[in-house]
C-alpha cells in the first residue's frame, strides 16, 4: 500500500509511506527530503 506524505522540499518529488516504511527522511527542521536530495546536502563543501 503506498501513502502520499508530501513533496521533498528542494527536488518536489512526490513521497509515499510504501507499506508502512517512509520512502524519505524528516530533518530536524521538520522538513521532509528524498534520499537524493538529503545525500546532495551531506557532501562537504570545496
Amino acid at each position: 500500500m503506498n501513502e502520499f506524505v508530501g513533496q521533498c522540499q528542494q527536488c518536489k518529488k512526490d513521497l509515499y509511506c510504501i507499506d508502512g516504511f517512509f520512502n524519505g527522511i524528516h530533518t530536524d527542521e521538520q522538513q521532509i527530503l528524498c534520499f537524493e536530495c538529503d545525500k546532495k546536502e551531506e557532501k562537504p563543501a570545496n
